[in-house]
């Protein structure tokens, strides 16, 4: 049986620069999020002189600061954090939707990698239990990313 071409996952983040928007709604949970964020940078060569911090009210901002920091053409990747919790209104699924597709939409529109690490969850228990780990996981979704158009970039420079 054949097997398809099939693209390395590298998580190599030493020559990336990182715009990360933290929300201050929910600050507990968005700082555990930025944690593991931060762990996974670490962890995985970022030069933190190339990493930006921009903190914003909350979820609804994270687009407009996204999309502020891609206008700069300074950054290989954007992550964004948050928590948007389950209330007794209709303005969680509002908020939940809204910032979701501001974020895709940045992402398509500036042709930029965004992990996003927003929460949308029924409890603060529930948020506190995936904060870390869901901090980690956008952060290593906007590298690899990065490092698969580096890829393709590098097999087309190859192939001319």
């Amino acid at each position: 049986m054949m097997k398809p071409v099939e693209l390395p996952v590298r998580t190599d983040a030493s020559d990336i620069c990182v715009g990360i928007v933290l929300s201050r709604f929910n600050e507990n949970i968005g700082e555990g999020l930025l944690k593991g964020a931060l762990r996974f940078l670490n962890e995985n060569g970022v030069d933190f002189s190339q990493v930006m911090l921009v903190r914003v009210a909350g979820a609804l901002e994270i687009p407009f600061a996204l999309r502020s920091l891609a206008q700069t053409n300074r950054f290989d990747a954007l992550i964004a954090l948050g928590a948007v919790i389950r209330g007794e209104t209709y303005h969680f699924e509002v908020v939940s939707n809204e910032s979701a597709r501001g974020i895709s939409k940045i992402a398509v529109d500036f042709d930029i990698p965004i992990g996003n690490g927003v929460l949308t969850c029924e409890t603060d228990e529930q948020a506190l239990a995936r904060m870390e780990q869901k901090g980690y996981e956008a952060a290593a979704a906007a590298i690899e990313l990065v490092n698969i158009v580096d890829i393709l970039c590098e097999s087309e420079n190859d192939a001319d």
